[in-house]
């Protein structure tokens, strides 16, 4: 475009140059060895010009005769560089499609056409046709010789990081990394693994320098960069909160200001403070945390922050959690945990109820195993809530690459991965969510077999003594004659009184003199939902009471 802008304008400024001749005629006359010639101004200035452009031609033309065989040679190695290179892209498309043989193929054709130390990509497609062809040791050799060149340094090094992973070389793949990222940090894949290889080997200090010179060259994105960095801060915080408690608080304050949610910072931010007796900022951190998600470690920490608390002081602090996130599952249990150390057993029975309708999940229903045995030591409603434990989702637990740790760790122990661990439920438990023969909780609560009374030595001809353990039930009296009883009786919700142990009576025997036992709906007499008239008391109609 702009050359065709250039000739208009050398014709234009002709055009008026003749034109402003023109307007002014005149002669021209020159006397040259001793002849006068004469013309008109206009005839000796275009004869000028046709000379010159002449003489602009001829040259051109000498110039292409004498260069013939320069631009002839040139054209064929043009052409032949352009099919190098159609060879070269095929042979990549090839490699990438896993076809070895035409990979091979075009490996050959492209060294044929284009000289290696011309472009480096014949060494990344002779690299990639040996992975593909399964010869990895001639692999790792061309990766090296490119790893030794400036110019495909950095593929050569990637190359060789890859295959040291494969392979499991994990202290080979970090020096890998580490001269990567020192040659060139601008690499994000050097960056990230020189990161998890010092996080591995406990390096945080040089973690956090490496991190801060990737946030400066713009590596990582800003919000990944901050959350990477919260990880680190945690986990120097996690090794010194043991020795150094004050720079594990800076550190845990520090994460929690770029990462306000990373649940491990506050836990280790309200133990060091805590450690300080600065107990109000410290379960301060614990409530904003609890607030954005009810965790359990949040919980327990929070209701035990002051090591001389009675268990009625936990209750309260659990209560003020519970208060925060109402209608949650996390805080109902963690109430119910501590009412079961306060021997609040009513309460504790509740929460856990409620919680365990809310998630149903294993520790709900293990928990109200351990209710049960400190109200009733029932063994048969023991193994009722047991039984259901094993048959529900496991709770969420620190996760990462499979596998499931009791406490949050910064960094993978399988791929040693930084920031690998997420609370979550472990997937091995999905599958098993929905299982034969599971029941809800609602109905695993309404399923909650009777207490059953513990039995005494009995006489002869007596029926056992029997021991009614705290349950609740309902009895409905049918109506009798007026004979036997004046009117119908109806008790709802009743609950009898733990401890009570009934007197024997004389019961019937048969021949043998051993008792009758009269069947009450398929139960034995002995059932807990049957209540044996005191003395003198008349018997009721057996078929008249209903056990719900």
């Amino acid at each position: 475009m702009i050359r065709i802008l250039i000739f208009i304008l050398i014709v234009l400024g002709l055009g008026l140059g003749f034109a402003w001749l023109a307007d002014r005629p005149g002669e021209l006359s020159l006397v040259w060895q001793g002849q006068l010639i004469e013309m008109s101004l206009m005839r000796a200035a275009s004869l000028l010009i046709s000379l010159v452009a002449a003489v602009l031609i001829a040259i051109w033309l000498l110039r292409t005769v004498w260069l013939s065989p320069h631009t002839v040679t040139r054209y064929f190695r043009a052409r032949k560089r352009d099919r190098g290179y159609q060879a070269l892209s095929t042979g990549l498309i090839a490699a990438g499609a896993g076809d070895a043989n035409q990979a091979r193929k075009m490996t050959a054709r492209t060294r044929g056409l284009i000289s290696a130390d011309q472009e480096p990509l014949i060494h990344l497609l002779e690299a990639q046709t040996f992975l593909i062809e399964g010869k990895y040791d001639d692999a790792r050799k061309k990766f090296e010789l490119m790893a030794d060149d400036p110019e495909t340094r950095e593929l050569g090094l990637r190359g060789l990081y890859l295959e040291a992973k494969r392979l499991g070389a994990h202290e080979a793949a970090r020096q890998y990394a580490e001269r990567a990222a020192e040659k060139a940090p601008h690499l994000p894949w050097a960056t990230l693994a020189t990161l998890d290889s010092q996080s591995q080997a406990g390096q945080w200090n040089d973690a956090l320098r490496l991190l801060d010179q990737s946030r400066t060259a713009h590596v990582l994105e800003r919000k990944e960069a901050d959350r990477k960095k919260a990880v680190l801060l945690t986990a120097r915080a996690m090794s010194r909160l043991e020795g150094d408690v004050k720079s594990a608080r800076d550190d845990a304050l520090a994460a929690l200001k770029l990462d306000e949610h990373l649940v491990p910072a506050a836990l280790i931010a309200a133990k060091a403070l805590f450690r300080e007796d600065n107990l109000r900022k410290g379960a301060s951190i614990l409530e904003k945390a609890w607030k954005h998600e009810p965790h359990p470690d949040v919980a327990r920490l929070y209701v035990r922050a002051r090591g001389g608390d009675t268990a009625v002081d936990r209750l309260k602090r659990a209560r003020k959690l519970e208060a925060l996130r109402p209608n949650n599952a996390v805080a109902m249990a963690a109430v119910a945990e501590v009412a079961l150390e306060a021997r609040e057993l009513l309460l504790a029975r509740t929460k856990a109820e409620a919680a365990a309708r809310l998630e149903p999940t294993e520790s709900i229903f293990l928990l109200l195993a351990d209710i049960e045995e400190a109200d009733t030591g029932d063994e048969g409603r023991i193994r009722h809530w047991m039984a259901q434990a094993l048959k529900s989702p496991r709770d969420p637990a620190w996760t990462a690459d499979g596998v499931t740790s009791p406490t949050w760790l910064p960094v993978s122990p399988v791929s040693g991965r930084l920031d690998a661990f997420e609370w979550k439920a472990p997937a091995l438990q999905l599958s098993a969510q929905i299982e034969d023969g599971h029941l809800s909780a609602d109905q695993a609560i309404r399923s909650l077999p009777p207490v059953v009374a513990e039995h005494h030595p009995a006489t002869h001809g007596t029926a056992p003594e029997r021991e009614v353990v705290d349950t609740p039930v309902i009895i409905e009296a049918a109506p009798e004659t007026p004979r036997e009883r004046p009117e119908p009786i109806k008790v709802a919700e009743a609950r009898k009184p733990a401890s009570i142990v009934e007197k024997p009576r004389e019961k019937d025997v048969t021949s043998n003199g051993e008792p009758v036992a009269d069947p009450f709906f398929g139960r034995p007499p002995d059932d807990p939902g049957v209540r044996e008239p005191a003395p003198g008391e008349p018997a009721p109609d057996k078929t008249s009471f209903r056990l719900f």
